[in-house]
């Protein structure tokens, strides 16, 4: 299994938002970005994913599936775009701060710190545990 974050401004779609969808799931549209989308081309069925708040919060408030593979986002109305679907799993229950990340001499190499504009982004089976801790997650 691999981990992923996958950044979204609340404003636009929430961690709230994400929960009401359901166990369905929903598309992860809108990443016009190639390795993010090439992150997500990479993504197999099950892998988890922390969902970020971006721009407002900036901080890892849950914890999402991949609930569908790679296929073309539905927004793009041209160019070789796609998207993965994603259902919500848990709450973080203790939000976890990208200004705290920052500080975690264990989080230093995370590509959250060192390339936080990228909206989806691979997560190390190490970081998923510190952050798992930390966020107060028993199991994901």
């Amino acid at each position: 299994m691999a981990y992923w974050l996958f950044k979204s401004e609340p404003d636009a779609w929430s961690w709230d938002q994400q929960k009401k969808a359901g166990a369905k799931g929903t598309e992860w549209t809108g990443v016009r970005n190639f390795q993010a989308r090439n992150n997500m081309r990479a993504m197999k069925l099950g892998d988890k994913g922390f969902f970020y708040h971006s721009n407002e919060g900036k901080d890892i408030v849950g914890i999402v599936e991949v609930a569908k593979l790679a296929h073309p986002d539905s927004t793009a109305k041209e160019g070789n775009w796609e998207c993965v679907d994603i259902r919500a799993v848990t709450d973080v229950p203790k939000p976890v701060t990208l200004d705290y990340i920052k500080t975690d001499k264990q989080l230093k190499d995370m590509v959250l710190v060192n390339n936080s504009r990228l909206s989806v982004q691979p997560v190390s089976a190490e970081e998923w545990k510190i952050i798992c801790d930390l966020g107060g997650v028993k199991k994901a």
